[in-house]
């Protein structure tokens, strides 16, 4: 596979990513956030099934364990902890915010891996931190009273989000059971969410039908189409680029929620958009460049 169709393939799960925002928003004219998230990835968990089984087929010497069923289902809490503030978040901000708001947990990621992993992260992740405070500063008007109920469990999400990219390397890598491992905590997911919303929320067959479109969506499209993307394209491709091009999702979010919804961002907003991404671009991109240039430097004796 040539780099450009790598890219392009990073580029698109990016695009599904960001788009999805705006399925995740208007599917709650139907649903509430409980059960569309339940039936969003217990769908999800359906279709990745066959290609968990067919991977556990091929590696017959690596069988799932008692002991990492348990891991898998703690990461799956991990993520219905990240999934449901940012679900319920939704009913009371944009997509444009929950995008961005959402995107910190890239920035937030070093830092939480310092507290909880004990990894010293790149010098860059504290100033891009300040910089991403900042952004947020800005997006809620220069009034940070201004950021509504919303946006603070978007920011509360984006801390469980951090801790699930932190915890889902080590376990891929140790289990060496990938597609496993996310139909797994898809399926947890579902089931902790479904269960809760049908007792909470009021559910009918006729508003899941009315969410079909958006339940696809999210299910299928963004969810596992998105990540066989990225896990595929970052096989031929750059990390640099890859990179870049996966945190591009928040940029998506905000064009999306402009082209399909109406939303719109004035001028501090703006700045405020581009202070975070170009926090998060920085956090991802500036610990590779000093990685390759100390590298490729000649020795000297």
């Amino acid at each position: 596979m040539s780099r450009l169709l790598a890219n392009t393939l990073l580029l698109l799960a990016a695009l599904f990513w960001g788009s999805a925002f705006v399925a995740q928003a208007t599917a709650m004219a139907h649903l509430g956030p409980l059960t569309f998230t339940g039936v969003r990835f217990l769908i999800a968990a359906a279709a990745v099934l066959p290609f968990a089984l067919a991977e556990g087929r091929r590696t017959p010497e690596r069988p799932l364990t008692v002991g990492m069923g348990l891991r898998f289902t703690g990461l799956g809490l991990v993520f219905f902890a990240a999934i449901t503030l940012q679900q319920v978040g939704l009913l009371t901000t944009t997509v444009t915010n929950a995008g961005f708001l959402t995107g910190i947990y890239v920035v937030l990621t070093p830092l939480l891996a310092l507290v909880v992993f004990r990894e010293r992260p790149h010098a860059v992740a504290w100033p891009a931190s300040l910089v991403t405070l900042g952004g947020i500063w800005l997006l809620s008007g220069g009034d940070l009273e201004a950021l509504g109920t919303g946006d603070l469990l978007m920011l509360v999400c984006a801390v469980f989000w951090a801790l699930h990219v932190g915890l889902i390397g080590g376990l891929a890598a140790t289990s060496a059971r990938p597609l496993a491992l996310s139909c797994w905590q898809f399926a947890v997911v579902g089931t902790a969410a479904l269960l809760p919303g049908l007792l909470l929320e009021p559910v009918t067959l006729s508003a899941v039908w009315a969410a079909a479109p958006e339940l696809f969506y999210t299910s299928l499209i963004s969810g596992g189409l998105a990540f066989t993307l990225q896990a595929i394209g970052q096989r031929w491709t750059r990390a640099a680029d890859a990179a870049i091009l996966l945190s591009s999702e928040a940029l998506f979010a905000a064009l999306f929620g402009a082209l399909l919804l109406g939303e719109r961002l004035d001028a501090a907003g703006l700045a405020g958009c581009l202070l975070i991404f170009l926090a998060i671009i920085a956090v991802q991109l500036v610990p590779m460049i000093s990685w390759n240039r100390w590298r490729l430097r000649p020795n000297r004796v």
